[in-house]
Formats: C-alpha cells, sequence, structure tokens
C-alpha cells in the first residue's frame, strides 16, 4: 500500500487543532513533533530525563504528521485538507505558518520511522520508561519499565499519563490491589508493579490496546501480578481494590466515579486523569456527590489529576 505522509508545519498551540483536521480528512493516526513537549534536561536532583541530543532531531516548529492512503478518493481528501488549513491561515488564528508537505511513503516507512523520536525518559522519580528496542544503562535507585506501544496506545509522554504515575510512586503501598481501568498500552499497570502493587487489574474495551498491554506485561515479565481482559468496569468486578486509576476523559470518569466507589476498599484511593482544566469543576462536582475527599492535585499543560479518598 502507498501512503501520502501529510506534514504540517505549525506551533504548540495548534497542534491539537491540526491533528483533528488531519484525522478528518482521513489519516490513519497522527505524529506530534514539538520541542515544547520535551521536559527540563535535569531534575532538582541532577537525574537525567531523557537524551540531550533529542531536541536537535527534533523539528524547529512543531509538525503534525498524519498518513493518507493513496486510494481512489485521497485526491478530493487532500484538496479538502488544503482548504481547511488555507481557511485556518486566512483567520489568522495564531498557530504558525500552516504550511504542508506532501511525500509518498510505504507502510515499512511510516510504520518505524515515529520510533526514531521514542528515547528513555524518567516518567516519574524513580521508574524510566525504556523503548523494547532501545538499550539503557540501568542507575542505582531506578526501575526499568519496558514498553512497546504500538501506534495507538500510549508511550508515557502525555501529561495525564506521567501525572498518574507520578501520584500512583507517591501514594502505592506494597502489597496493594490495583484496577486501572483503560490501560491502553499497560504503563500505569506495570508502573504499580514495579511500585509493589501484589496484583494489578487492567482492562480495556479496546482488543487492541488488551493485546499491545499484554504484550507489554509478558515484556517485563509481570504476568504473575498484571491480568489484563477485555471490557468495561462492569465486567472486572473481581472483589475490592485499595487503588483505582483511571486515565481516560472527564465524561467517562464523572460515569466511573460511583460505581468505582463500591469495588474501593475502605479508605481506598481513587486517581483519575485526562481531565481538560476546563472539566476539573465538572469531575471535583461529581466525586464530591459520590463521597470523595480529593487530597491531591496535579496541572501539567492543559490537564489536570486527582487523587481521591472515599
Amino acid at each position: 500500500m502507498t501512503w501520502l505522509e501529510l506534514s504540517v508545519q505549525t506551533n504548540t498551540q495548534g497542534t491539537d487543532a491540526v491533528s483533528e483536521i488531519l484525522m478528518q480528512s482521513g489519516c490513519q493516526g497522527v505524529m506530534i513533533q514539538d520541542r515544547a513537549d520535551l521536559p527540563c534536561s535535569s531534575s532538582s536532583d541532577g537525574w537525567e530525563l531523557y537524551d540531550s541530543s533529542l531536541s536537535d532531531r527534533m523539528p524547529e516548529n512543531a509538525t503534525v504528521t498524519g498518513w493518507l492512503k493513496k486510494d481512489v478518493e485521497f485526491k478530493c481528501r487532500l484538496a479538502a485538507l488544503k482548504d481547511r488549513l488555507a481557511g485556518m491561515q486566512s483567520m489568522s488564528l495564531s498557530m504558525g505558518a500552516l504550511e504542508l508537505c506532501v511525500r509518498e511513503t510505504q507502510d515499512e516507512d511510516w510504520a518505524e520511522n515515529w520510533k526514531v523520536y521514542y528515547k528513555p525518559f524518567h516518567i516519574c522519580k524513580k521508574i524510566v520508561i525504556v523503548p523494547s528496542w532501545e538499550t539503557y544503562l540501568q542507575q542505582d535507585g531506578e526501575k526499568i519499565l519496558r514498553i512497546d506501544p504500538g501506534m495507538a496506545f500510549g508511550t508515557g509522554q502525555h501529561e495525564s499519563t506521567a501525572m498518574c504515575m507520578v501520584l500512583l510512586e507517591a501514594y502505592i503501598k506494597r502489597g496493594q490491589r490495583v484496577l486501572d481501568i483503560g490501560t491502553g498500552s499497560g504503563i500505569l499497570a506495570i508502573g504499580a508493579a514495579l511500585m509493589g502493587a501484589s496484583h494489578v487489574y487492567a482492562s480495556d474495551i479496546d482488543p487492541e490496546a488488551v493485546k499491545v498491554a499484554m504484550q507489554n506485561v509478558i515484556i517485563n515479565d509481570m504476568q504473575h501480578i498484571i491480568s489484563v481482559s477485555e471490557g468495561s468496569l462492569p465486567d472486572v468486578d473481581h472483589g475490592t481494590y485499595n487503588v483505582c486509576v483511571a486515565n481516560i476523559v472527564s465524561d467517562v470518569i464523572c460515569v466511573l466515579a460511583e460505581p468505582l466507589s463500591k469495588m474501593l476498599a475502605p479508605n481506598g484511593l481513587f486517581i483519575c486523569s485526562g481531565i481538560l482544566l476546563e472539566r476539573e469543576n465538572d469531575v471535583l462536582r461529581v466525586l464530591d456527590i459520590n463521597g470523595y475527599k480529593v487530597i491531591k492535585t496535579l496541572r501539567n499543560g492543559e490537564w489536570a489529576a486527582f487523587a481521591a479518598t472515599r
């Protein structure tokens, strides 16, 4: 199959809008390259967060890349995309140049090229995310979480995932039972196991995500601790849990709050993320109605995360 690789130059403010336009135009997934997403080169404790040469390999401007099948409809789709970008330019929406670059590529090219930009990094103080194809020299006190996210299920680089991991690191206790709803690539489930959870039950409604998560559990040799299954919340009622974590979206968190409260052990903890700042109050209101007390709030970029007890 021949594909068109569509790259749009924008800025940090424009990446979400451009990503949405590319997807609506028929692109099968997008990749965002933005230097603003890189963490500081070191923490206050002095441990390095990412390979310092990574920024040198990234484009100067924020760039969103999507891949469009070169089928019978591609000309119409491409023309519509160009019209929408031109419309955004004419409206002066401060989204950068919005210049489109088009080139032909094959399946094997775009399926692997993104890996160049995915390097080991600390997602929290003690855990280092290491892509399965990378080598990494483990430092004292570090725990290695190896991951192969596939093309769409989470690399751990999103702010909402990082905040969940920071909260897990702060509150999880050895021997606890953990429930990970919407596990994606399994990063949070594996992180909880590395932090000492005695059992982690992870679920996702997407069968492909379940497949990816199970592969990553095997990569990290966590089959004896982590169970992964396809399904929604009613399908994962296997007793009570000390910690429930949901890195999803605000509306789903609001729906989950009440049924999850019945699955939490006494003084159990609900960690939720994927909450846009503009939806914070909506989620807080639902948590309050269902008897939760928020004990920690984190914010990063456009996103918020809560740790709440009940």
